[in-house]
C-alpha cells in the first residue's frame, strides 16, 4: 500500500482545505486529492430575494473576497436586466477592481506565500551590513540602511527569544528545503513587515468608493459615490488627491519592493520552474472592460480559453453555452436530480447536499466515492486553471504588449524557456507581472476619470433602469469578474421580480476540485503529482505550491445557518499525518 501525506488543515489560505498524497518509493507524489471542508450554500440564501440585494449577501461569501463577489452579483443582474452603467461609473469600478489586484497579490505574496521560500529564524544569521549592500543593488526603496535591517533582525530575535513565534508560528523553519542565504531571509522579513503597514494605504481607494473596506457597498446600475468636486460628501477634490496618493505609492510598493524582491528570491528555486504544472488548459472570463460591457473586445484581460499549452490558439468562450460549461458532483457531497454523471450549467445549477463520507475526525478521504464540498466546474468535459497564470497566458497570446515585454524580461532574468511559466514558479511570477500591469491600468483610469469629470461627464448612477416594472417577467444574467484569484462567475435566474436560481463558480472551485465524472484531476491534485518530499513528516513542498494557486475556500464552499452563524470552526494550526 502506498505511503498516504493528509495535511489538513492548509494554513495561511482563506478556508478549510485537506490534502492527501500519495508517496512513492522515492518519495514522489504519485497521486493527490482536494477536499473542500466545509458546507457552501449561500445561493440557498439568495433565492426569493430581490435581485438588487443580491451583492450584500453574496460578498459575505468570503471576508477577503468581498469585493470580487460584489462586482460579479452587480454585473449578473445588470446582464439580466440589460441595465448599462455610465462611463465615470465604469472607471471607478475598474479602479476598485485594480486596487483589488494589487492589495491582494502583495499581501499574498508576503503574508501567505512568501514563508514557503523564506527562512525566517534563518534570518538571525544575516549580516544586517550585507543584507542592506543587497537591498541597495536591487531597488532605490528607501528603508536599505543596515541600522534599519539590524532593528528588523532585533525584533525578530525578541520574537524567537520569546518561545513564542506568533505570527511566524505553525511552519517548518529549518527545513532541509529552504535555499536563501540569511541576508536575503532578512531582506524578505523586513519587508514582510512593511508589508502589513501598507495595506493602510492599500485600502483607501475602496474606502473612498465604498465607504469602508471590507465589505465596500455597492448598487447596480452604477456606483453609490456622486461625483461633485464642490461637496463634502461626494468624490470631491480632495479625495481625489487621496486616491492618486494612494495609486502612487502601490506602484512604488510594487515595483521597488515586491519585483525586486520576487527576482531575488526565484533564482534559489529554480527547480519550481519544473515542478507544480496542473492540467495545462486554462480559462479567463475577461476583465477591465469598457463602458459597453457586453464588447470583450475591448477587455484588458480577454476573455479566452487556451487548450494544452498551445499558445498559438485561443477562443473566446460563451458563458452561457449549455453544452460547454457545466459543474460536475461525482466526486462532491452534493446530489443532482440528473444523477451524479451528469453536468448541469449554472443557470440550471443546484445546491442539494448529500453528505455520505465518513464522520470526522478520519484517518483518510473515501477517494473512491465523494471527499470533498466543492463541485467539479468543467469545460468542455476539461478541468481548467484559472488565476494569474491564466491570465498572464492569455494576454501574453493575445499580444498585449507589456504583459509580453514583463514576461520576457523575468524569464530572460531567470535565464529559463517560455515552457517554465507552466509551473509552480511560473504561476508565482505571474502574479507579479499582472501586478505591475494593473497597478499601471489603476493608474491610466484615474486619469481617464480626471478627464472624464473635465468635461463635466459626472453621472455614476442610472436610476431610470431601477424599478422591477421595468423588468421581463423572466430573465438571466451572467456576472463576471476576473477575481485576484481568477475566474469568477455568478450566473443568475430572476422570475416575476425574484431570485429563482443564483450560482456561483469560484476561482477555487476550479482550481481545488475533486475528480469529476471522468475521473479526471483537478489543478491542485494535478499540479502536486510528481512533486519531490525532501521530509515528509514536514511536507513544505506541497505547502508551496498549493499557495502558489492562492486558494480561498470560504468561496469555493460557504454556508451560514439561519441566524448568520459560520457552520464551520477555523483550525489555527496545521495537522500532518503519515500513514
Amino acid at each position: 500500500m502506498a505511503q498516504r501525506i493528509v495535511v489538513d488543515p492548509i494554513t495561511r489560505i482563506e478556508g478549510h482545505l485537506r490534502i492527501e498524497a500519495e508517496l512513492d518509493a522515492e518519495n514522489k507524489i504519485s497521486k493527490a486529492y482536494s477536499a473542500g471542508t466545509m458546507v457552501r450554500g449561500i445561493e440557498i440564501i439568495l433565492k426569493g430575494r430581490d435581485p438588487r440585494d443580491a451583492w450584500a449577501f453574496a460578498q459575505r461569501t468570503c471576508g477577503v473576497c468581498t469585493t470580487v463577489h460584489s462586482f460579479a452579483s452587480i454585473r449578473s443582474v445588470e446582464d439580466a436586466l440589460n441595465i448599462p452603467i455610465p462611463k465615470a461609473a465604469n472607471l471607478i469600478r475598474n479602479l476598485m477592481i485594480t486596487q483589488q489586484y494589487v492589495h491582494d497579490h502583495v499581501m499574498h505574496f508576503y503574508h501567505l506565500h512568501a514563508l514557503d521560500w523564506v527562512d525566517v529564524v534563518n534570518a538571525l544569521q544575516a549580516d544586517p551590513t550585507a543584507t542592506s549592500a543587497i537591498q541597495q543593488s536591487i531597488s532605490p526603496w528607501a528603508n536599505s540602511s543596515p541600522a534599519y535591517f539590524k532593528d528588523v533582525q532585533n525584533k525578530v530575535k525578541g520574537i524567537a527569544e520569546s518561545g513564542q513565534l506568533s505570527i511566524f508560528a505553525n511552519a517548518y523553519w529549518g527545513h532541509p528545503a529552504y535555499k536563501l542565504p540569511p541576508e536575503i531571509n532578512l531582506l524578505a522579513v523586513a519587508h514582510y513587515l512593511e508589508a502589513l503597514e501598507a495595506q493602510k494605504t492599500f485600502t483607501k481607494i475602496h474606502t473612498i468608493f465604498g465607504g469602508k473596506n471590507p465589505h465596500p457597498n455597492f448598487v447596480v446600475g452604477g456606483v453609490p459615490m456622486p461625483i461633485d468636486l464642490n461637496s463634502d460628501t461626494a468624490l470631491n477634490a480632495e479625495r481625489l488627491s487621496i486616491i492618486k496618493d494612494s495609486i502612487d505609492r502601490m506602484i512604488q510598493f510594487v515595483n521597488q519592493v515586491y519585483i525586486p524582491d520576487l527576482l531575488a528570491i526565484a533564482p534559489y528555486y529554480l527547480e519550481y520552474a519544473g515542478l507544480g504544472e496542473g492540467v495545462g488548459n486554462f480559462l479567463t472570463w475577461g476583465e477591465l472592460p469598457g463602458t459597453d460591457i457586453k464588447d470583450t473586445s475591448k477587455f484588458v484581460v480577454p476573455r479566452a480559453v487556451i487548450m494544452n499549452r498551445d499558445l498559438s490558439h485561443i477562443e473566446e468562450p460563451n458563458p452561457n453555452d449549455f453544452d460547454m460549461m457545466k459543474e460536475f458532483v461525482a466526486h462532491s457531497w452534493y446530489e443532482q436530480s440528473v444523477g451524479d454523471k451528469e453536468g448541469l450549467h449554472p443557470f440550471k445549477g443546484e445546491t442539494k447536499f448529500n453528505f455520505t463520507g465518513p464522520k470526522p475526525p478520519y484517518e483518510q478521504l473515501e477517494v473512491e466515492q465523494k471527499y470533498s464540498w466543492l463541485k467539479s466546474p468543467r469545460w468542455a468535459d476539461t478541468p481548467m486553471e484559472v488565476g494569474p497564470l491564466a491570465r498572464v497566458l492569455v494576454m501574453y497570446a493575445s499580444g498585449h504588449k507589456q504583459t509580453q515585454d514583463l514576461t520576457n524580461f523575468v524569464l530572460k532574468q531567470l535565464g529559463a524557456p517560455l515552457e517554465a511559466v507552466f509551473s509552480t514558479l511560473g504561476r508565482t511570477a505571474a502574479r507579479g507581472i499582472e501586478t505591475v500591469v494593473f497597478a499601471d491600468e489603476m493608474l491610466k483610469n484615474y486619469n481617464e476619470l480626471i478627464d472624464t469629470i473635465k468635461a463635466g461627464d459626472t453621472k455614476t448612477f442610472n436610476g431610470d433602469k431601477w424599478e422591477p416594472t421595468t423588468w421581463p417577467s423572466h430573465a438571466e444574467g451572467f456576472g463576471f469578474m476576473e477575481a485576484p484569484r481568477g475566474a469568477l462567475g455568478h450566473w443568475v435566474v430572476i422570475d416575476n421580480g425574484k431570485i429563482e436560481n443564483y450560482q456561483m463558480v469560484v476561482p477555487t472551485t476550479w482550481n481545488a476540485s475533486p475528480r469529476d465524472h471522468k475521473e479526471q484531476a483537478g489543478p491542485y491534485e494535478m499540479a502536486l503529482v510528481g512533486t519531490p518530499l525532501a521530509k515528509p513528516e514536514w511536507p513544505l513542498e506541497i505547502l508551496r505550491t498549493i499557495h502558489s494557486f492562492d486558494p480561498c475556500m470560504a468561496c469555493a464552499i460557504h454556508m451560514v445557518d439561519a441566524d448568520g452563524n459560520d457552520l464551520g470552526e477555523t483550525a489555527t494550526g496545521m495537522n500532518v499525518c503519515i500513514s
